[in-house]
């Protein structure tokens, strides 16, 4: 992710342009490491007079600032941090918010009255460095009042952040701010026996390695090769890319967006990544919105991954035992081939074995369904007509085993490709009620064993299917799970609808509803067809086969597991699995 310097120089311009002369109204401290400051803005012409809730968190593992929209529940009894802020700035003006050169580093400035009702200057500065996160107010002489995280020299030898101590900036090990690099300084970072991405990342103050990597992107220079590897094309290329990115910092040019695999936010940059084009992008009014977004779909993207692992785990130990079985079988019934071998043998000691001497090893006859000569092995302590009882015995056998097992495999089989189809709608789930309604179908499929009583309420609270619209104005449906395959299939759908779907691979049903036209047009075909490989186990392959036809074609056959249809008449077209540009209709 790239919370970087230019992030935090966005969010600097919109909290300077936000909090400027607004006054401190509420402090809080909910965590260790984490401030809530609750402002009151200005009256403007534009809107009234209102309050702005900021979060400040020093957390070592996710520091973050943004303008929060809910609060949060605060302790009886506040820190000793917490009371010596609003004790100084409780009612403090906001003169400014700046950042020095473009660091992790946000100051506010702020002014308030002392005890003799005079004037005075304090900051309160937080610093967004990973596990050197720190919240350090400091008084008007540059002198640090307190910290939320004291750093003695035991801790650091490099800097000591104490109450008493002189405030200095986080050492920058010789990088340069990027406002202040002209062309021939650029082009002497990159004579750095280096990487291209990793000699700017150590000689630029703010960029990180994502920004790096699409600096060389927009450059059409491999990030990753050797500086000494670059050409002087390929450095004009490069300085260009980066003047045009400082431009656009410097005038505050910025496109806050979060870049989405799917469900799940990947990435997000205070300035375009050309280099995602492949993802889904979702634009935001501001820096601090798309920071708070990102956080809190990554929170429930996670969230929901930990809630699916013990249903994960069922899944795949349930493949892994039925994957075992299948192939064992699968062993055993190649081992009954040579079943039609004995009863050949059989046929032909009873036609011609009256004539073979006792005690005989083998012999020699015609197999009158080849018309060729072949051996028949004999065991010489028994006769030769027991001899030809004993292959009709091993034929007999081998054929009720090869029955068995031709019954066996294919219901494994189904067990197997249903639990994929399982593992791949785990995949697709992107709610709570998405996740009961698989856990519903593992106990109806008797994978997992059901409490005795069932909670009612949570069983009324139903997923939907996914729904999107076409490019020609035609409603698609897809389904997240087999239970919604079923449903959309032979309950939703009506018999002329067209049904998509992966072929010969675990995925979604998607179901386009024709609403009395009579047939439907190319792109809407195609993009059926891309929805329906995507959500399928083929998602990350080019492309993926797909099967489509008329919904009155599919049969389900009796005892079938969800999702599971049958049919005969279809036709197949490729597809990419890619569903940009396809408008979904948010439930």
């Amino acid at each position: 992710m790239a919370f970087d310097g230019i992030c935090v120089a966005g969010l600097v311009r919109e909290l300077n342009a936000l909090l400027t002369d607004s006054h401190i109204s509420k402090i809080y401290q909910p965590e260790a490491d984490e401030l809530n400051i609750v402002f009151k803005t200005p009256k403007t012409e534009e809107h009234g007079r209102g309050n702005v809730r900021l979060l400040l968190s020093a957390s070592a593992t996710l520091p973050l600032v943004y303008v929060m929209e809910d609060n949060k529940t605060n302790p009886l009894t506040a820190p000793n941090f917490c009371m010596l802020l609003r004790k100084y700035i409780g009612s403090g003006r906001v003169v400014s918010v700046t950042q020095p050169g473009l660091e992790r580093i946000i100051e506010f400035n702020i002014s308030h009255l002392d005890e003799m009702g005079d004037e005075r200057q304090k900051k309160l500065i937080i610093e967004l460095m990973g596990k050197h996160s720190n919240i350090i107010f400091v008084d008007d002489k540059g002198m640090i009042v307190d910290s939320i995280k004291h750093i003695g020299a035991q801790i650091s030898s490099v800097r000591e952040v104490f109450p008493g101590r002189e405030y200095v900036y986080p050492p920058v090990n010789d990088k340069l701010s990027p406002f202040e690099v002209n062309k021939d300084v650029f082009y002497r970072l990159l004579e750095k026996p280096d990487t291209v991405s990793k000699a700017l990342l150590l000689g630029l103050q703010g960029f990180s390695f994502s920004m790096l990597s699409e600096l060389s992107y927009r450059a059409e220079v491999d990030g990753e090769q050797s500086t000494a590897a670059l050409s002087v094309d390929d450095k004009e290329r490069l300085f260009g890319e980066f003047e045009r990115l400082i431009a656009d910092i410097s005038t505050g040019s910025y496109s806050p967006s979060i870049y989405y695999d799917g469900e799940e936010p990947k990435e997000f940059s205070a300035l375009p990544f050309t280099m995602l084009s492949d993802l889904s992008r979702v634009d935001f009014p501001d820096c601090s919105a798309m920071v708070r977004n990102y956080y809190s779909g990554k929170e429930s993207f996670s969230r929901m991954r930990q809630k699916s692992s013990d249903l994960r785990r069922i899944v795949s130990n349930a493949i892994e035992r039925a994957g075992k079985k299948y192939d064992l079988q699968m062993k055993q019934l190649k081992d009954t081939d040579k079943r039609e071998k004995f009863k050949v043998y059989g046929e032909l000691i009873h036609t011609y074995g009256y004539g073979v001497e006792e005690g005989a090893k083998e012999f020699k006859a015609l197999n009158y369904y080849t018309n060729e000569e072949i051996t028949i092995p004999l065991d010489p302590t028994i006769s030769v007509m027991e001899n030809g009882k004993k292959y009709f015995d091993r034929y007999d056998k081998l054929k009720r085993t090869y029955d068995a097992l031709v019954v066996l495999t294919k219901e494994t089989k189904a067990e197997l490709d249903y639990l994929l189809s399982v593992q791949n709608a785990l995949d697709i789930a992107a709610s709570e009620a998405d996740l009961t309604e698989i856990k519903e179908e593992l106990i109806e499929s008797g994978f997992i064993r059901a409490k005795r009583q069932t909670d009612k309420k949570k069983r009324e609270e139903k997923a939907k299917p996914l729904h999107f619209i076409s490019s020609d104005g035609f409603h698609m449906y897809v389904g997240k799970n087999n239970l919604q395959n079923d449903h959309l299939t032979f309950s939703f759908a009506n018999a002329g609808d067209m049904w998509f779907h992966a072929k010969k691979m675990p995925g979604s049903h998607v179901i386009v509803r024709l609403e009395g036209a009579g047939d439907l047009p190319d792109a809407t075909y195609n993009e059926a067809g891309r929805l329906a490989a995507y959500f399928s186990s083929g998602k990350t392959s080019p492309k993926v086969e797909i099967d489509y036809t008329r919904r009155g074609e599919l049969k389900k056959p009796p005892g079938a597991k969800p999702g599971y249809v049958i049919y005969h008449k279809n036709y197949s077209m490729i597809s990419e699995p890619d569903i940009k540009g396809i408008e979904e209709v948010k439930q």
